[in-house]
């Protein structure tokens, strides 16, 4: 066993006991995203950005639409900024800072949150592998229009009052990368894995006026990420990447994801999830736009469910735009 190979064996078994810690720590729902490699930093705090991997762009900026379940009243719909600078050199401690915002509406209720981000990795090349440690901070305001709430009994919640609250919030994150050299078709190819809780605060939030009160409870949930970027000659490449969430006393769910992006710089991906939704994408790279060394990328998702309610429900949507660059 070489050096680095030591080296990195140490960061797997840290990574492992990260994984153990952070098991027991509450976790808020966070936002569903089809596309969700373009919201890794969201994820996790401690992710990288595959751009790194793909193009060696360390600075990403990007945002997203996204509307859930057309054929239903009041479904959710989320919107995203973010914004990431990674610095790291061989031999040296790199580090990620950026920071996102994201808004979300269901019916009634909803949220807004803007965040910083900062994670320390710990590598001896960054391009060919280390482990990071991620942590994100700020706020988020809770709200809920009473007047849109249909209640079961007339007299249930006699407020008329709209009601928000705000309340400090932070995520944790742990992720693991590396570069294969072992020889055959998978030389070069970049794998990953990443565990994270986004939103640690589990908030069961209680609005009270002079005529009444309700509570607002979020369901917990835990995040891992997998993944494997696969290059080939052409400087074509294939992404094969999974999503796992967790909540307590409900099956696991998992995403699975392939997205092949061709010479032509344009890609195809398709995805099935263990709840019966099936995924379809497809977007477009433009290369060295406005300058050299920069892309501008934009992205299609679309969702549809073959659970009982999904033909009800209806099919999901949501469009990303990401602009990335080295610097």
């Amino acid at each position: 066993m070489n050096t680095v190979e030591y080296i990195l064996m140490k960061k797997g078994l840290l990574f492992l006991l990260f994984f153990v810690v952070v098991e027991w720590l509450p976790a808020q729902q966070l936002s569903l995203f089809t596309q969700y490699r373009e919201q890794s930093g969201i994820i996790n705090p401690a992710a990288l950005n595959s751009d790194y991997f793909i193009y060696e762009h360390n600075v990403a900026f990007g945002g997203s639409y996204r509307r859930q379940w057309v054929g239903l009243e009041n479904a959710p719909t989320t919107q995203t900024l973010h914004g990431q600078y990674m610095y790291a050199e061989r031999g040296s401690l790199g580090w990620i800072g950026g920071g996102y915002l994201i808004n979300d509406q269901t019916g009634p209720t909803g949220f807004t949150g803007a965040y910083g981000r900062l994670a320390g990795i710990i590598t001896d090349d960054p391009y060919y592998g280390g482990i990071s440690f991620g942590l994100s901070f700020g706020a988020v305001q809770y709200r809920v229009n009473t007047q849109e709430i249909r209640l079961r009994e007339a007299n249930d919640i006699l407020t008329a009052d709209d009601q928000a609250k705000i309340f400090p919030d932070f995520g944790l994150g742990a992720y693991f990368y590396r570069q294969l050299d072992g020889g055959g078709w998978l030389d070069g190819s970049h794998v990953y894995t990443g565990v994270s809780i986004p939103q640690v605060f589990g908030l069961n939030l209680d609005f009270r006026d002079e005529t009444g009160d309700f509570s607002v409870q979020r369901v917990r949930h835990f995040y891992g990420q997998i993944g494997m970027l696969n290059y080939f000659d052409n400087d074509s490449f294939l992404e094969s990447s999974a999503w796992i969430k967790y909540v307590p006393n409900a099956p696991v769910n998992v995403d699975f994801n392939l997205r092949y992006q061709m010479q032509s710089n344009f890609w195809l991906g398709t995805g099935l999830s263990t709840a019966g939704n099936y995924h379809l994408e497809f977007g477009y790279v433009a290369q060295d736009f406005l300058r050299d060394d920069t892309n501008f990328r934009i992205g299609y998702g679309f969702d549809y469910s073959f659970s009982a309610f999904g033909p009800e429900a209806g099919s999901t949507h949501e469009i990303n735009l990401a602009y990335t660059f080295a610097y």
